[in-house]
């Protein structure tokens, strides 16, 4: 069956009920990429309030921050580099894009200094985040078959703008009322001094939204016409972490938490699903078929045990937060920073601008055969 068919198949059979479980990966993957990371989110959150936890313990470092954001970041391996036909097919993309991170990186480290580095980095790494919620509710989105349904119209202006609104009306408070107890990268690289009124005026906007998303998907279950699960739970959790990580709660622990887990583990879940596909058979790229060869999760341990590394040379060059697990460290000279931190940062450079890439359907013909 033609997927188009496929897709509108679905979303008459979501009509014969209230609500429909429609599947990107599968109902365990499924589960396990987007109400997985919620509860955990949720379980540390309330177990660290417990305890009067506030900053991140260096268990909360290794789990959160290395095993999770930097490890999936490492992951666009398996879709792009580790792939001859893939770096083949789009050589400029993939091997010109490393080229120019790192010599802007490089550019505003030098010329601009640190501070202006990571605010750069903040802005896009926020952007990429954001995009990577509403990538999730297309997909449900064109899974469900709303994006042909004449039905649908009022959704498909309203799940993006609501997805947006539960994760911008957030940053803007944090913009507002700076200082926080936290950052995005390091200390200062938001732009301080939005007036309180932006947020004052954003706040009833992003509540409407919400109040108008969960109306729509109860009037859709009211009439029968099928209300799509999965994208609801993207929306309505993006709406509930964003705003207890970065809003509610003043503390690092929770924003690490709420921030972390929502994206990198259905990001790893993608990869996984993929290489599954892509890296199977004879005719499969080696070096892939055979790092997957013992299932994804030693090859996952691999990607982990590089992201360890990673933020070892982070920590003992450049931040020195972590000494009981990486070792005292050394102070290097500004200058060599300048040259080390867009290196060290190069991999998460990379993968946000290829993330916005290489999940194009338009663009990656082939894409469909593996997800």
């Amino acid at each position: 069956m033609p997927p188009a068919m496929a897709a509108v198949t679905t979303h008459e059979g979501a009509r014969s009920s209230g609500f429909r479980a429609v599947w990107l990966f599968g109902p365990r993957a499924d589960l396990f990429a987007f109400v997985f990371p919620f509860v955990l989110a949720l379980v540390l959150l309330l177990a660290g309030r417990a305890v009067g936890l506030k900053s991140t313990p260096s268990w909360g470092f290794l789990l959160c921050v290395v095993l999770v954001d930097v490890a999936h970041v490492h992951t666009t391996a398996f879709r792009v580099y580790l792939d001859p036909v893939e770096l083949k097919r789009r050589p400029l993309l993939y091997f010109g894009t490393p080229v120019v991170a790192y010599s802007l990186g490089a550019a505003l480290h030098h010329y601009g200094g640190g501070a202006l580095f990571w605010r750069v980095l903040a802005y896009v790494a926020v952007w990429h985040f954001v995009r990577q919620q509403v990538g999730w509710v297309n997909l449900y989105r064109g899974r469900f078959g709303e994006r042909n349904d004449e039905s649908r119209k009022l959704d498909a202006w309203l799940d993006p703008a609501a997805t947006y609104a539960a994760a911008l009306y957030p940053i803007l408070h944090w913009h507002a009322r700076l200082p926080r107890r936290f950052n995005w990268f390091a200390a200062g690289d938001f732009v301080p001094g939005l007036p309180k009124l932006v947020v004052a005026v954003a706040q009833p906007i992003w509540l409407a939204l919400l109040l108008l998303f969960v109306a729509r998907q109860l009037q859709l279950a009211a009439t029968r016409r099928g209300v799509n699960v999965g994208k609801a739970i993207v929306v309505l959790t993006t709406f509930a972490l964003w705003w207890l990580g970065i809003v509610a709660i003043n503390e690092d622990w929770a924003f690490t938490v709420t921030n972390v887990l929502p994206h990198g583990i259905p990001y790893v879940v993608l990869i996984a699903v993929y290489a599954r596909k892509r890296y199977q058979g004879d005719d499969a790229p080696r070096v892939g078929r055979a790092l997957l060869r013992f299932g994804f999760l030693v090859a996952f341990a691999l990607v982990a045990a590089i992201a360890l590394i990673e933020e070892g040379l982070w920590d003992f060059y450049v931040w020195h937060d972590h000494e009981t697990i990486f070792g005292e460290g050394n102070v290097i000279s500004a200058r060599a920073l300048g040259w080390l931190v867009p290196l060290l940062a190069l991999p998460q450079a990379v993968h946000y601008v290829l993330d916005g890439e290489i999940w194009k359907r338009a663009k990656n013909p082939d894409l469909a055969r593996y997800l």
